[in-house]
């Protein structure tokens, strides 16, 4: 479950007309124009290095917004549901299956997630998702393969899946314990995005395009999700184009480069504040590549990160206590260390 969907920043009672400016493209505008009054040259480069790598991920990013909006017109999801139903280890499995693949934002799941905790779904699932939903979707697949290559886009796959199951079977075998008992908030919770009443309800509509109501979803959503990834993208890219411009590269190597469990930790650690989302995480880490970072610790940081970012952690906070909460990012800093492992030994 990715960051897709772009999330209602206007207020219920506006001011005046600039406040319904979108502060991230407002940024990606005066970014460069700032940049300008110190450094010209390095301004220009700046725009024309993001818009040429933005033009060489065009491509991903129209299948990306086509497949969205193809998954969401059609009502695919409600197949999520099914990740919830028969013996618990199956669900755990599939649960952390369909986070690890499906495009819904974080917030989105709030609502589906609290009612099933409020019928008696087993924590152990509920965690499984919500360890692998924020790490990996279509769009990102497709963007970080685009970028980083397909191997580690598979990899990052594999690990958001594997994370899943490694905190669902931490829940199932500790399920006892004081940590995860009765671990819901008594206080009813609501979407953080305004995404409203749960989307999981019933049977999907593979064509969909037969319905007005349903072509006007796909429509809004390919255009929603085309902005949302345009704008990261591009700041995105013009932060790549800053850090190879003035972050000495002996730096970074020095730092998050070499071998062995330090820059792997260490990655973990950077990746929680560091992270924006799994889409300008893309570029980001393409420039630490280029300048020196180690493998694993390029893995660890977008494991951690992506579970750590405040859409996903927000998701989780609404809902349980404290104590859980803690475990749910505890659990995260452990796969992503293991994660980074795994792939510096394989890059290796």
């Amino acid at each position: 479950m990715g960051q897709v969907t772009i999330m209602a920043e206007a207020s219920a009672e506006p001011r005046g007309p600039w406040l319904k400016i979108d502060r991230v493209w407002a940024f990606a505008i005066a970014l460069p124009v700032v940049l300008a009054l110190f450094d010209p040259a390095q301004a220009i480069e700046t725009v024309r290095f993001a818009l040429g790598a933005l033009g060489h991920t065009g491509i991903f990013i129209a299948f990306a917004v086509l497949a969205v909006g193809y998954l969401k017109a059609t009502g695919a999801e409600a197949l999520l549901a099914k990740a919830f139903e028969g013996r618990e280890l199956r669900m755990i499995g599939m649960a952390a299956l369909l986070g690890g693949l499906s495009p819904f934002c974080s917030c989105e799941v709030i609502p589906f997630i609290a009612a099933l905790l409020a019928v008696g779904a087993p924590l152990s699932a509920v965690m499984a998702f919500w360890l692998a939903s924020p790490l990996m979707d279509p769009a990102m697949f497709l963007i970080t393969a685009g970028t980083l290559g397909t191997d580690f886009a598979i990899a990052k796959t594999v690990s958001a899946i594997l994370l899943g199951v490694l905190g669902g079977a931490t829940v199932y075998l500790f399920k006892t314990s004081p940590v995860f008992a009765d671990p819901l908030k008594a206080a009813p919770v609501k979407s953080c995005c305004g995404c409203g009443p749960s989307p999981f309800k019933g049977t999907p509509v593979w064509r969909f395009w037969g319905e007005a109501e349903r072509r006007d979803l796909f429509r809004r959503t390919v255009i929603e999700n085309a902005l949302f990834l345009g704008k990261w993208l591009l700041i995105a890219y013009m932060f790549e184009a800053l850090m190879l411009a003035y972050v000495p590269a002996e730096t970074i190597a020095s730092v998050l480069g070499g071998d062995g469990l330090q820059p792997i930790f260490l990655g973990a650690l950077v990746g929680a504040p560091a992270y924006l989302n799994g889409y300008a995480a893309v570029p980001l880490i393409d420039a630490l590549l280029t300048q020196g970072m180690a493998p694993g610790a390029a893995m660890s940081f977008v494991i951690a990160g992506g579970v750590s970012c405040i859409p996903a952690a927000i998701a989780v906070w609404a809902l349980v206590k404290p104590r859980v909460f803690a475990a749910y990012i505890g659990i995260a800093i452990i796969g992503a260390l293991l994660a980074g492992i795994g792939w510096g030994a394989y890059v290796a």
